[in-house]
């Protein structure tokens, strides 16, 4: 029977508050003692947080059409931020997750000391800049706001978005390492900084706005319809992937899964689904 469990924005304080009880156990909690990695106990489920779209869409295909015939159980719980999904798999609260790209990965396990490592990429999301009001690019004017991102690798690849675009100029060499203070001619636009959850709600506040894929999906937008400007897909670090604590890599549950994350079948469903706003990224993720 499917289970699926959604932790919302409300509840993502009494969340956190328990993820940090729980980051002190003791060596007889449960996730302290429970066996890991290639020894997993493969009767149980295997849990794995996910963003709501697409994330937990296309792990909800896998589990209805495709984990039972691999003999593989699967549950799905839900968050709405870009934190606790680490924090509750470094945690052992859930086996894994799917909701971020190698650079962020990266930038949050420096900065949290966690040991999430990736295990299969499966899409892209690519960043889009929208508008309620400007029709096109080029009517992007002086004196207009436009929100992005606020999160490290977000934000920098915002920032790129709106550089190959024309609309802001940035110091050589930067990259997606971009910040705020790397734009060396804003072009009289005001660039203000969001929580990337809360983008596209701000949409109708700005000019225009750099929203993440899956959000703008979430917000009935289409990328590959509604944007001004999009992300390139070819040659972009910045697929999606399943990811684990470091050391579970091999549990036979997670194998199984990334098996099924990287099929005919997936990928038809993305194709099928998303229409080009998502696309199919397979194989192992960057520097791996």
């Amino acid at each position: 029977m499917r289970k699926n469990i959604k932790i919302t924005a409300v509840a993502a304080s009494a969340a956190a508050l328990s993820l940090g009880l729980s980051a002190c156990g003791t060596a007889s909690d449960p996730a302290s003692t429970s066996e890991t990695g290639a020894k997993a106990d493969t009767s149980k489920a295997l849990v794995v947080a996910a963003s709501p779209t697409p994330h937990a869409g296309i792990l909800e295909f896998v589990q209805k059409n495709l984990a039972a015939k691999e003999g593989l159980k699967l549950e799905v719980k839900e968050f709405t931020d870009y934190v606790l999904p680490n924090t509750a798999t470094q945690n052992g609260q859930v086996d894994a997750n799917f909701f971020q790209h190698k650079p962020y990965l990266d930038d949050f396990n420096a900065k949290q000391k966690t040991t999430i490592v990736p295990v299969v990429d499966v899409h892209l999301e690519p960043l889009g800049l929208y508008s309620r009001t400007v029709k096109d690019l080029k009517d992007i004017k002086a004196g207009q706001t436009v929100a992005v991102p606020n999160d490290t690798t977000n934000g920098g690849r915002a920032l790129q978005l709106l550089a190959e675009n024309g609309l802001i100029t940035l110091k050589d060499g930067v990259g997606t390492s971009a910040r705020l203070s790397d734009v060396t001619d804003k072009k009289g636009l005001e660039l203000k900084e969001l929580e990337a959850a809360t983008v596209p709600r701000a949409l109708n506040d700005v000019d225009a706005a750099v929203i993440n894929g899956n959000y703008a999906i979430q917000a009935k937008l289409s990328p590959a319809k509604d944007s001004l400007a999009l992300e390139k897909a070819e040659g972009n670090p910045y697929a999606n992937f399943l990811a684990v604590k470091k050391g579970n890599e091999k549990d036979p549950r997670v194998e199984k899964l990334a098996k099924l994350l990287n099929s005919d079948e997936v990928k038809k469903y993305i194709e099928d689904t998303y229409k080009g706003s998502i696309v199919p990224a397979f194989g192992a993720p960057a520097n791996s």
